[in-house]
């Protein structure tokens, strides 16, 4: 159902550093993100399923920002500027009822969310953009509870929120280019960082995590190593990277044929598992090998990879200063 209102607005609202928010859902995750949007600068309303779980929610939140301030976590002056820009609202309606962005945060159940987003629906604004935090449920299928669906899409923050930067922004096949764009202006407003990815089974966060999980499990169920030495693995080589580099700037890095070479030795014994993914046999056989030949999955410049050696040293040495400082975390 498209209305031209709705679209028309999209256009000019963007809800940012000031504009007005309602988290649906006040809980962990969604306390979180009222959180980071309020410190943000906007004008934040949480709602939950009734007025005393909401103004309970708010007050934990005001305890965890004093003991985030003294732990270092959050800057002096958060707690005040809570209290400024959050508020526990009495239930749904009053929440959204002026909102220009609503972030749902409701259960990872369908029926729970359908409810909720066909009760914010009926009381936003036409105008007012709508996003869910889900993790793992289709954006399109939601978007069936939510009237004027070019304003829908998901917006999904990582656990914990307050400390996570990256967020998943998903549009389905409805979604307005506006929507996308607003909605990414104001977690951009928050200082966060948006990736836009396709409306499909477990967006991206999700398959790349549990992909990594599925073969970490079957290390350890077929006796190949113990969950502690995977994970000491993990956290020292590859994962080590990871706060710097994603898969295809490792990738290029390393050599792509270097990486088409290892995945035809893994294929020996997990032929189907470890199949060559076309897209690198096709930058191989077309000369394109990462850094070394300047053009690989990112495209740097061969002239530029003393610089990008450099900084990845640099990167990694303060990583491990950072993780001797630390201390090891308290899992044994």
């Amino acid at each position: 159902m498209t209305n031209p209102e709705a679209s028309a607005a999209t256009e000019s609202t963007v809800p940012g550093a000031a504009g007005k928010i309602a988290v649906v859902g006040s809980g962990y995750m969604g306390g979180g993100i009222a959180q980071v949007l309020a410190l943000g600068g906007a004008r934040v309303a949480l709602a939950d399923v009734s007025a005393e779980i909401a103004q309970k929610n708010y007050d934990r939140l005001l305890v965890e920002s004093d003991q985030f301030i003294a732990d270092g976590l959050f800057p002096a002056g958060s707690t005040e500027i809570l209290k400024q820009n959050l508020w526990a609202a009495k239930d749904i309606e009053e929440a959204v009822a002026d909102a220009d962005f609503i972030e749902e945060c409701v259960p990872e159940v369908l029926e729970i969310k359908h409810q909720t987003l066909a009760r914010i629906s009926a009381a936003a604004r036409p105008e007012a953009l709508i996003g869910s935090n889900t993790s793992t449920i289709s954006i399109a299928s939601l978007a069936e509870a939510v009237t004027y669906p070019e304003r829908f899409l998901g917006v999904h923050f990582s656990n914990p929120s307050p400390f996570i930067p990256g967020v998943e922004v998903i549009p389905h096949a409805e979604t307005s280019a506006a929507t996308v764009a607003a909605s990414r202006e104001l977690v951009h407003a928050a200082g966060k960082q948006t990736a836009v990815v396709k409306d499909v089974t477990g967006f991206v966060l999700n398959r790349l995590q549990y992909a990594l999980f599925h073969e970490a499990a079957q290390l350890v169920e077929q006796g190949i190593a113990t969950a502690d030495d995977v994970d000491t693995l993990v956290r020292t080589t590859f994962g080590f990277r990871l706060p710097f580099f994603g898969p295809f700037a490792i990738a290029d890095m390393a050599g792509l044929d270097v990486y088409n070479f290892c995945y035809k030795s893994l294929q020996t014994g997990f032929p189907e598992r470890f199949a060559t993914p076309k897209i690198l046999s096709d930058l191989v056989e077309a000369g394109k090998l990462g850094t070394k030949t300047g053009a690989g999955f990112l495209n740097v410049p061969a002239e530029r990879t003393p610089e990008l050696i450099a900084y990845r040293n640099k990167a990694y040495v303060a990583m491990q200063k950072l993780i001797e400082e630390l201390g090891p975390a308290p899992i044994n």
